[in-house]
């Protein structure tokens, strides 16, 4: 049995750090390929074109088409191909950042993730999540290397949507409660190895700052202020989560998060918020699951706008019928729900949403909500 640990060759957070991005490119190469979208463009364009020209490096300014897919990714990668592109930085959420790391892999680039948000721990991960044309998520790969350098301007993610902030939470919050399952069956990380100590405590480390400092940096990021509590949840959902996921496991929280867009009524709910379901539904899928500990995760996901019930995620009053499509898929061939010490069956994950979509419900109310 071996173990394996992957990582980002360097991480650096925190507030204006954008302005020192040309210092980092710098050491990687001259001809740049920016990958980022209109809005994004606005947000970091003037701070993060001034470093890069103060640097001396040559710019290709390719605009982001919105999709992770195939096709996007051929694009991008035929652009930098052409022009000579020796670095290609991805800036803006999560599916900028996938394909721009898949488009680098392809031409053979080294690669910088700078995320304006903190949603997800896709900036620090060596995988892309792919989805097709109607937004379903329809797999994944893992490169043979994380990128080169994260860049994280707490300033910028702190003035970025709390919805966005949130979602980070949910994504995070699963990394823990993921990589014990997993480890209990000793199940091959993204590395392909086993879980080593390192990244289970990262793992950990991730679940308690957010219990901890969640509720207080949500509070922050509404005032666009950066504080201690915001800059350790941002660590959080960006670097802890990022390898203590890859490095760790995945199970059922994500698989549930995975096939919720197959919903049309889910489409518009970002993945930090389906996990959030998720991550309650394998709680209570789970039957070495400590009860008080799983009340304390809802309520942490109700105080911080997470969705834990059925209403929450647009699709109130669903039935089996339709729950069971979520089931096949979880007790199907290839499913993360392998890697839980125990049997995975449809109507076991139907019974762990609907119980949780109940959990959900009860403590809402039990808060006053």
């Amino acid at each position: 049995m071996k173990t394996v640990l992957i990582a980002p060759r360097k991480y650096i957070q925190g507030r204006g750090v954008l302005a020192e991005i040309g210092d980092y490119t710098k050491l990687l190469g001259t001809k740049v390929l920016v990958l980022w979208d209109s809005v994004v463009k606005e947000i970091a364009g003037d701070t993060m074109l001034a470093s890069l020209n103060a640097a001396g490096l040559d710019v290709i300014d390719v605009d982001f088409h919105g999709e992770t897919s195939k096709e996007e990714v051929a694009r991008v990668a035929g652009i930098a191909r052409d022009q000579h592109a020796q670095v290609m930085i991805g800036v803006g959420g999560g599916k900028t950042l996938d394909t721009a790391k898949a488009a680098a892999v392809d031409v053979g680039l080294k690669m910088i993730t700078v995320p304006t948000i903190a949603s997800n721990d896709s900036p620090t991960s060596a995988a892309t999540v792919w989805y097709d044309a109607e937004g379903n998520c329809c797999g994944f790969d893992c490169w043979p290397f994380n990128p080169d350098i994260v860049l994280v301007d707490s300033q910028i993610v702190a003035n970025g949507p709390v919805r966005a902030f949130v979602a980070g939470m949910g994504d995070a919050l699963a990394t823990w409660i993921e990589a014990e399952a997993a480890y209990k069956t000793r199940a091959s990380n993204l590395g392909g190895g086993v879980s080593t100590m390192a990244a289970m405590n990262l793992a950990r480390l991730c679940y308690d700052t957010l219990l901890e400092f969640g509720i207080e940096a949500r509070r922050a990021v509404e005032h666009n202020c950066v504080t201690p509590a915001v800059e350790k949840v941002i660590e959080a959902n960006v670097l802890l989560s990022g390898l203590g996921f890859e490095s760790g496991g995945l199970a059922t929280a994500h698989m549930i998060a995975n096939a919720l867009p197959s919903f049309p009524e889910c489409k518009n709910l970002m993945h930090g918020e389906k996990v959030g379901f998720g991550i309650v539904s394998q709680l209570c899928l789970d039957d070495e699951t400590d009860v008080d500990e799983m009340i304390h995760v809802v309520d942490f996901e109700i105080a911080i706008g997470l969705p834990v019930t059925f209403a929450d995620l647009n699709i109130e009053g669903i039935g089996r019928d339709r729950l069971k499509q979520i089931g096949d898929v979880c007790a199907g061939e290839g499913s993360l729900c392998a890697n839980h010490p125990f049997e995975i069956t449809s109507d076991g994950v139907v019974d762990a949403m609907i119980a949780a979509d109940a959990l959900g419900r009860a403590r809402k109310e039990a808060l006053g909500m």
